[in-house]
């Protein structure tokens, strides 16, 4: 199997089903964890020097963070459904959460700056919602955490991308600084299918082909991707849903198109 592609572990004593470090990932900025807690199960943690972005996939969570007692924040029932909350948690913090219910969410991360920035809660009204592409290429964006909107290193975005279709496409990648036409950026894609049976295709490639792997992910998995092209198709009969986390030496999103591909690009 593809050291890209990451499987959930059974769930452990905190609910915990992934736990993607910059370590285990072999790279330096983006973490992703997935817990999935019963009702009334509680979870709490340090960011010491990284900022934090829980993501509410499922249920509902009273929330406390930096101090702050942000009360119950989530309530969708699957992350194919709209209105995604989320609490976003500096560097130096701290924050805790009960279930109220059984619920499930993200833990996304990156290197942050302590005493910058208060803790918030990002609400449905505060996330920009806009769908790309045409015909076969349609996907449907929900900005969580972007470039526009305070943080030190993440950027958080959540797609859907109907069945039949593909997504991250024409092909792009982010894996040089060369600024302004393109930006460096790890990122990690938290897939997730429905019906929950099917299955995906993602590729991950550079130029020069030293890295090029074509990977067919579950409900569940998460694909790294550490440099290249990646893009998704999400076969028919099956929608699909994904998290991305990005992160990287500057907080700019800025890709570059494979030259081959760009023709597809609308004019």
């Amino acid at each position: 199997m593809s050291k890209l592609l990451v499987k959930p572990q059974a769930a452990d004593a905190d609910g915990c089903v992934h736990a993607i470090t910059p370590e285990t990932a072999g790279w330096g900025h983006v973490g992703f964890a997935v817990h999935r807690l019963a009702d009334g199960q509680t979870l709490s943690r340090e960011t010491g020097e990284r900022e934090h972005c829980l993501v509410l996939l499922s249920g509902k969570l009273a929330a406390r963070a930096d101090g702050q007692d942000f009360g119950v924040i989530g309530g969708r029932t699957s992350p194919f459904e709209p209105d995604p909350w989320s609490l976003y948690v500096p560097a130096g913090s701290a924050w805790s959460v009960a279930a109220r219910g059984p619920c499930e969410f993200a833990i996304c991360s990156a290197p942050g700056i302590a005493n910058v920035r208060p803790a918030r809660v990002i609400a449905p009204s505060d996330v920009g919602c806009l769908t790309r592409g045409e015909g076969s290429n349609v996907r449907h964006v929900r900005n969580i955490l972007p470039e526009t909107e305070a943080a030190d290193g993440l950027l958080v975005v959540e797609v859907i991308t109907p069945a039949g279709n593909w997504s991250s496409y024409p092909p792009h990648k982010h894996d040089q600084d060369r600024l302004p036409d393109e930006s460096q950026l790890e990122e990690t894609y938290y897939h997730r299918l429905n019906p929950p049976q099917g299955f995906g295709f993602q590729r991950v490639y550079t130029d020069d082909r030293s890295l090029d792997e074509t990977m067919s992910f579950e409900n569940g998995d998460v694909v790294l991707v550490p440099r290249g092209y990646h893009p998704v198709g999400a076969p028919h009969g099956y929608d699909l849903y994904y998290l991305n986390v990005m992160a990287g030496p500057k907080r700019i999103w800025k890709f570059a198109n494979d030259p081959a591909h760009d023709w597809l690009m609308p004019r």
